[in-house]
């Protein structure tokens, strides 16, 4: 089990980590918290996927189970207050604990409610999404978003314990372990090359989602966010870096709705910052590029289309990062090294938003050429497996033919019967038959083949667009 500390001007809680420890949560959460009674507050989707695990390891305590649909558009206020009326109406009271089960929203919206139910009670995290487990589930910010902006109400309030159980991830679709490997990239860009450098060159490992690189990536994210918090607990200074991407990610979410994964959108804000560093002066193009890549090779920046870089900045200027007004903006220096700028030329500003869109946009062509190219690459093998099939029966129709001159000679010779002649003969039609039908099949396939590689030039892949 991995055991990181993270010390605030509140005390000290333990952020554990171990593949299993799902089924230890009761146990482990008795030893801090006594037998205070437990309301559960979960998203009720990973509730039906995951719940049974910590419901078990729950069994001999008094707890209370308050599931309900947690996603991005329910982190409204009515939804706090409608959780607080049924923790009133089941009995809590101040020695009562809340556990946050579920991915960021969850716990944002469960420690919000213990920082407000009867002005504060304790709480702990049980992150399930890679996301919460790297991120949100550690420093103690919770709130709720406005129709005007996200986490524009909230309080910090720390959690007296973070469980972390990476085998919880098994569950998480493709495009939501992309999103959370998003926060991870942050944390290099901000305060850890190595951590870039890995992400970087291991795709192919944290893709498929090695228990080895995820352990890595979540110690390594917790101990820099905890190494920030310790120093600026409330964002006064140091732990505004944390924000890297996030003011014009976040105005990307409220633009679209909220429609999109919150790493999805803090890849987006990534792009436009670096852009805006490099446009700065701060970065250079190659550390710019790098940036971009190693974002890209991880499939979570959406495709965006039909939205103005102008109305995105508009959003910006209302977010509760703003200084008078003037916008506030963490950018790159080197990757491990960021800064704040307050208030860019605005026209920088929306170039790096346009930027970000523009590379949104050609992730789908990007996306259609490894269609192409996956396309191609199993349509070749089909026709190798063609090719190889004819070349086998020609063969057999050679050997029959052998066979069947052999037999005719030993019939002249009184040898063989006629009998045996017509058999071979037979065999042969049937030979040339199967040759024929592999020479279609590999005409067939050839065909398919020549079609891909020779798709309208929009559609297909070219050296030109590489």
């Amino acid at each position: 089990m991995t055991r990181e500390l993270v010390t605030t001007n509140a005390g000290q809680y333990e952020v554990l980590i171990k593949s299993g420890v799902l089924e230890q949560a009761g146990d482990i959460i008795r030893s801090v918290l006594g037998e205070s009674r437990l309301f559960v507050i979960a998203d009720k989707n990973v509730w039906d996927c995951l719940g049974g695990r910590l419901a078990t390891s729950l069994r001999e305590r008094d707890w209370i189970l308050l599931a309900t649909p947690l996603g991005e558009p329910r982190k409204r206020m009515e939804v706090i207050e409608e959780l607080c009326l049924k923790m009133h109406h089941y009995g809590a009271d101040r020695r009562s604990a809340v556990v946050a089960f579920g991915g960021g929203v969850a716990g944002d919206i469960a420690g919000f409610v213990a920082a407000v139910y009867m002005r504060g009670i304790d709480f702990i995290q049980v992150p399930t999404t890679l996301l919460a487990q790297v991120d949100s589930s550690v420093g103690g910010k919770t709130g709720c978003n406005l129709a005007s902006g996200k986490n524009l109400v909230g309080a910090f309030h720390q959690p007296r314990l973070v469980l972390i159980d990476p085998s919880s991830l098994d569950t998480l679709s493709d495009k939501e372990f992309g999103a959370g490997i998003q926060e991870v990239i942050k944390h290099g860009i901000i305060r850890s090359p190595e951590l870039f450098e890995f992400l970087e060159v291991n795709s192919e490992e944290v893709l498929g989602r090695s228990k080895d690189a995820i352990e890595y990536m979540i110690a390594m994210s917790v101990r820099i966010k905890a190494d920030v918090v310790k120093q600026d607990e409330r964002e006064g200074g140091l732990r505004r870096i944390l924000n890297f991407g996030h003011t014009l990610g976040h105005a990307l979410e409220a633009e679209t709705g909220y429609g999109l994964l919150h790493g999805e959108a803090v890849a987006f804000g990534m792009v436009a910052a670096a852009r805006l560093s490099e446009r700065r002066g701060r970065l250079d193009a190659q550390q710019r590029r790098r940036i971009e890549s190693v974002i890209c090779n991880y499939r979570s920046l959406p495709v965006l289309v039909d939205l103005d870089a102008r109305s995105i900045a508009e959003r910006a200027a209302g977010d509760k990062k703003s200084v008078d007004g003037k916008l506030r903006f963490v950018l790159a220096d080197a990757i491990g090294q960021v800064s704040e700028e307050l208030d860019p030329p605005s026209e920088q500003v929306i170039e790096a938003i346009e930027h970000a869109l523009q590379v949104s946009r050609e992730q789908e062509r990007d996306e259609l050429r490894l269609d192409v190219i996956r396309d191609a690459a199993v349509t070749y093998l089909q026709v190798l497996a063609s090719m190889t099939v004819e070349r086998v029966r020609k063969d057999n129709l050679r050997l029959t033919r052998t066979n069947l001159e052999l037999a005719r000679s030993r019939q002249r010779l009184g040898a063989a019967s006629a009998a045996e002649v017509f058999r071979w003969e037979n065999q042969i039609a049937n030979n040339r038959r199967e040759v024929i039908d592999a020479i279609a099949v590999r005409n067939q396939a050839e065909m398919a083949l020549n079609r891909i590689l020779h798709r309208p030039r929009e559609e297909s892949f070219s050296t030109e667009q590489a």
